[in-house]
């Protein structure tokens, strides 16, 4: 008995209701996966390298029976970590295409009472799903300002009023080179994007959605191109707080963290700030005078905020005037410009 496949969209609306269970290899799943998905994997990497080379050397066959022998034993593991998941939810398997694993899978499943339905095409026909979505149309205002006016910390204090997306949580990385500095491990590209995707879907296309302005690489992690180019287009709320506020921001926000990471961040942009402002620095670090750190890398940020806001002229910048770092106080003041902007 063959295992009813669903198309991408079905399979994403019963996505949340059931558990989602990916049979590729730990490398595959690592690489990119669904977000909410378990791995159990029909076979290890080795075990999946193994069969690969064997089809390629003797054909399907060979490879078919050999895929036979290593998961026979694997059986009822399978089906006790599968119940042991579902909580009765019933279930959803996805292979890389479709193909023989998650047929297999889903039969298996099936046959030991769980009802399961498997992915049409596979985590292929998923990732082509999720990278359209980038290409649709969405209404975006950026917020903007230079390095340490506490835009991230706005954003989080609005998330309960306006629509936002927080790509620097997403990406684990508050963008500059010190970003990545008291930060979880970055994801792999892949599955930046699908948690990106996650997020995206619950954005209404028809309002405004507040974004903080960002390059195109976050750390590793790159906003998708056809949703980079409408970002460069969008709008800019563009808060301006007192560079004496950003220094104290940035102080307090790194003054516990590792000083020899400090250090590596320091000379990841040493070309830029040139060999006696990285020289000077380094030592300040050692001296901890992190104030004057602070304030000489916010020299180097602001000269490249301000060049990259040339070359991004046709953007409709609407300031927001502020006398505190307080993001609470801030987040008000750009719900106000939000609210008027959108209601356009």
């Amino acid at each position: 008995m063959k295992t009813e496949a669903i198309p991408v969209n079905n399979f994403l609306l019963q996505s949340s209701k059931k558990l989602v269970i990916d049979v590729r290899s730990p490398i595959e799943f690592k690489k990119g996966h669904m977000p909410g998905a378990i791995n159990i994997p029909l076979f290890d990497d080795m075990e999946r390298a193994e069969i690969g080379t064997l089809y390629k050397a003797k054909g399907k066959e060979d490879a078919v029976m050999r895929g036979l022998e290593i998961v026979s034993p694997k059986l009822t593991t399978f089906i006790n970590e599968a119940k042991k998941s579902t909580q009765n939810k019933g279930v959803l398997v996805y292979c890389f295409r479709g193909g023989m694993r998650s047929n297999s899978f889903g039969w298996l499943l099936n046959t030991a009472g769980l009802e399961t339905q498997i992915l049409e095409g596979g985590y292929k026909a998923y990732r082509n799903y999720v990278l359209k979505q980038f290409e649709k149309t969405y209404k975006i205002l950026l917020l903007g300002g230079a390095t340490g006016s506490g835009k991230t910390e706005i954003l989080k204090c609005l998330k309960q009023d306006i629509p936002i997306l927080d790509l620097e949580g997403l990406a684990h990385h508050k963008g500059s080179a010190f970003g990545g500095i008291g930060q979880p491990a970055q994801f792999p590209q892949q599955l930046f994007e699908n948690n990106f995707y996650n997020d995206l879907i619950e954005v209404d296309v028809s309002k405004y959605v507040l974004i903080e302005d960002e390059s195109m690489s976050i750390g590793y992690n790159k906003i998708p191109y056809p949703f980079w180019l409408q970002m460069k287009q969008a709008p800019i709320i563009k808060i301006m707080v007192s560079f004496d506020l950003r220094v104290n921001r940035l102080v307090n926000e790194y003054g516990k963290e590792d000083i020899e990471k400090l250090k590596q961040s320091v000379r990841n942009i040493s070309q830029q700030l040139g060999p006696n402002n990285s020289k000077d620095c380094l030592q300040w670090l050692d001296e901890g005078k992190l104030a004057d750190v602070a304030a000489l890398t916010l020299k180097y940020y602001d000269k490249a905020y301000e060049y990259n806001h040339t070359q991004k002229n046709k953007k409709i910048i609407l300031q927001v005037e502020t006398d505190t770092d307080d993001p609470i106080v801030n987040a008000e003041k750009v719900k106000r410009i939000f609210a008027e902007y959108g209601s356009r």
